[in-house]
């Protein structure tokens, strides 16, 4: 059924990257940050995400269509957003495997541990534990990076960005430092998440001065 449905966020979204760009209002389908704007020319796209979020896991198939054609210009980010203790040990998974190139293999692993298979790994000791267990993962260096100062400054930032940018929950995504959206802000009249809409929305912010 997951797959099924992937396969249909597929093809929506590839739909709508042929769109032009639409009218969208401020208060609904986005909101503007007051923080930093990203500097230089390169547009910053973050999805502040939450492994244990299981509208997140929804919304992935969709945000992973988007931004595996990039635009000209756009650099897209994953960044787990932290808004409590609880949620370090997650983050650390995610930045771990991204030092180890293996978002491509394992990122859906984990969200499949997570809501299909109901794996605890909110500690890190279970993270460890299912870690152990994938073949896919090199153990020692994982447990090595896992407990590194270099993961311990990227959980930091993350915390900070997730303040900065004043995520309110997950999944949001964030567009040159100065615009906020999600799935949860354009929805269909009859209810929803609307992903042709939301594509273009997020198109159309991009483009946004």
């Amino acid at each position: 059924m997951k797959s099924l449905l992937t396969i249909f966020i597929v093809f929506l979204s590839q739909m709508s990257l042929q769109a032009s760009a639409q009218e969208i209002t401020e208060g609904k389908e986005y909101q503007v940050i007051k923080a930093q704007a990203d500097q230089g020319s390169v547009v910053q796209v973050y999805e502040f995400f939450s492994y244990a979020c299981g509208h997140c896991y929804d919304f992935h198939p969709l945000i992973e269509s988007w931004a595996a054609k990039p635009r000209e210009g756009v650099q897209f980010n994953y960044i787990p957003a932290i808004f409590n203790e609880q949620m370090v040990p997650l983050a650390k998974l995610f930045y771990t495997l991204e030092e180890m190139q293996l978002l491509k293999t394992v990122h859906h692993q984990v969200y499949d541990a997570i809501h299909e298979k109901r794996v605890n790994l909110l500690t890190d000791k279970k993270i460890f534990n299912w870690a152990k267990k994938n073949d896919l993962i090199k153990f020692k260096e994982f447990e090595k990076l896992y407990k590194s100062f270099g993961i311990d400054a990227k959980v930091k930032k993350s915390t900070q960005l997730t303040k900065a940018y004043r995520i309110p929950g997950t999944p949001y995504v964030t567009v040159k430092g100065k615009y906020i959206t999600g799935p949860s802000m354009v929805l269909r009249p009859e209810g929803g998440v609307d992903p042709i809409r939301f594509i273009g929305t997020l198109n159309t912010l991009i483009e946004k001065d």
